[in-house]
Order: structure tokens, then sequence, then C-alpha cells
């Protein structure tokens, strides 16, 4: 079959990834969807099972950093566009390991601008690369204000640092070899699938177990709360609506204090688990603050609202629910991911 689009989608197997590829795979029958994951840690392919056998997926195994694979993916599947999803995204990680995030969010993302300058050359028009980015890149607000998408950079983390590195690669080439590129800053996303170094996972997962629940310095800390259903809907406007070479932000509207959200993660379990209500609560720990600990993230997605008619289609009590609900049916897989039982799933599929 021929199809209007070969799309490369980057760490399709992780949490943002996979919820976009799914979107793309049932929405688009005359798109082929080619996901690209390295299966580290946080890639996990289960959770695409429901679309691994439709015609119009496929799979590939490489990392992002290895140059030749890249091209020769960019060939042997006739790549006519890519949403650059890929990434180093923990910041605890990024504190432990900064190099890391250096080698895949930076060299990775210049590997795949280089394969696409290459195989686009006869025409940069008719093809996007879009590059999912971070809200991170902005650097910390006070009490007030919003990050916008024309505000200088000021990342705190060796994460953010290298997300903001990327984006400005993307801007390069697109200013230095006229690449059609689009850039999205997101807020913090939940939903399923996340793996459970996360937040709002660790959290439930904690709590269904009676195991303490750790807050960082006082909790004060806030963040918006974007969910990932809602995320991958945007990405998809913003791919086929959104304006060459522009940069998108997309929130969910949900400040949230991370006491408040651990303690509402709380109330719900509680309700969930038939226990009177501030069970739960008891469980929190208060921990020695992060280094760097940006303050406040919000995000005025107005851009998006406005030109795209993109909105956020729960409110974080319904999105939470939803979650916490995805989490309590499906605790084998949470499982799998925590005893590492998933990678025989990998070997099974995919070592023929």
């Amino acid at each position: 079959m021929t199809y209007k689009k070969n799309i490369l989608v980057t760490g399709g197997a992780g949490f943002i990834g996979s919820h976009c590829v799914r979107l793309f795979v049932e929405k688009y029958a005359d798109y082929r969807v080619i996901n690209l994951d390295a299966l580290t840690y946080a890639g996990n392919l289960e959770n695409l099972k429901d679309v691994e056998h439709n015609e119009n997926y496929v799979f590939v195994s490489e990392d992002i950093l290895n140059d030749q694979g890249i091209e020769e993916i960019f060939r042997d599947y006739q790549i006519t566009d890519v949403i650059h999803l890929a990434a180093e995204s923990h910041v605890d990680r990024s504190i432990t390991d900064p190099l890391a995030f250096l080698k895949t969010n930076i060299l990775g993302t210049a590997n795949l601008l280089n394969a696409a300058k290459t195989y686009w050359k006869d025409d940069f028009s008719q093809h996007v690369f879009y590059h999912v980015s971070t809200d991170e890149v902005y650097g910390s607000l006070g009490p007030e204000g919003f990050f916008y998408e024309d505000m200088a950079y000021d990342p705190q983390s060796p994460y953010s640092a290298s997300k903001a590195s990327s984006d400005h690669f993307v801007r390069a080439y697109a200013n230095t070899y006229c690449l059609q590129t689009k850039i999205s800053n997101c807020s913090n996303n939940y939903g399923p699938n996340q793996f459970p170094e996360k937040l709002i996972p660790l959290m439930l997962n904690n709590i269904r177990n009676g195991k303490p629940l750790p807050v960082y310095g006082d909790g004060t800390n806030i963040r918006d709360w974007l969910f990932v259903i809602d995320h991958a809907r945007a990405i998809d406007d913003i791919f086929h609506k959104g304006v060459a070479n522009e940069t998108y932000n997309i929130g969910g509207n949900n400040e949230l204090q991370n006491i408040e959200l651990v303690r509402l993660l709380c109330d719900l379990m509680d309700d969930k688990m038939n226990q009177d209500k501030g069970t739960s609560q008891k469980l929190i720990t208060f921990v020695k603050d992060r280094p760097g600990h940006d303050h406040r993230y919000a995000i005025d997605n107005t851009k998006l609202t406005t030109t795209l008619g993109w909105e956020p289609s729960v409110t974080v009590v319904e999105g939470m629910k939803a979650t916490i609900d995805w989490y309590w049916d499906n605790e084998k897989w949470l499982r799998n991911i925590t005893s590492g039982a998933y990678m025989e799933y990998y070997k099974a599929q995919y070592s023929h």
C-alpha cells in the first residue's frame, strides 16, 4: 500500500510517545507510523499492544545516537515527516548523570535534523520536523505570570538545559537550511502508561502498597498538569494545522502545589480503596529538596487555543480519576515494569 505520509515518531514506546502513536495509527489509516525507540528503561512496547498488528504501524528498535542507523531508516521507510519525542526526561536522573542527557537530547536531535536535511533536500516545504519540548526551558516563575512562546530561555537543570539546546538546534536548522519545523513546549504530563519514577504513578503505587509518600522540601512547588491524551490531541493539531517554524505552548490549565496534588491523590485513592478520608495522607513524608528545584511552572496556552481551537478535554480531578482507574486496572503492567519482567516481551516479539 502507498501511504500519504510515512511519519517517524521517535520515542514512540514511551509515555507520551505511545499515546501519540496510538492516536495517529487509529485516526489516519492513510499514514504509516514508524515507531523508533531504543527501548531503554522507560520504553515499553506493552504500551502499544492494542495497535502493534495494525497494517499502518511499524516498530524499529534504534538509538537516535546512531547516525548511520537513522539515515538508513529515513531511506528504507521513505520518511516524510518526523515527530520527535525521544529524550531523557527525568530531572533527578539528569542531576545524577548530566552527560547522558547531553548525548541523547542534543546529539540525538542533531542526528535526526541532519538526516531530515539530507533526505528532504529536494523540497523542504513538503515535510515537517516536529520537535516536542518542555516548559522547563523557560526556567522558574514567581507567584505571578506565565510562560509565553517568546520568553527568553533560562534552564535551571541539566535536563532543561539539554532540551533548551535541542530547541535551539531545531530553530537553527530551520533558519539555516530552510527545514519546515514546529516546536511545542508542554507542562507536566500525567495519565496511563507513565513510568513509575514520575510523581503521580509513584504516589499511586506507594499509596496502594502503604509505603511512604516522599515530597520534596515543603511541597509548595507549583506545576501545571496536562492529561497525556490531551497532549497527543494537541500534537495532532499542531502537526496538521500549526504554522511552520512556530512554537506552541501546551498547558492543562491545572496549577497545583505538589503537596496539594499529593493530598488530592490521597483522597481519591482513599475513596477508591473504601477507606476513611485522611488515611493515605498519613503516609506523606517530607524529604530534602532536590538541587535547583524550580519553584513554579505555568503555561499560557492562548496561542494554541485561539489559533488552532484546542482545549483540554478533562478537569484535573477527572483526569486524575481516570489515571487512578487505569493504574488500578493495570496492576500487572505496573508490576512488570517495576520488576523488569516486561523485557521478556521484547525478546519474544522482536528477537527474530
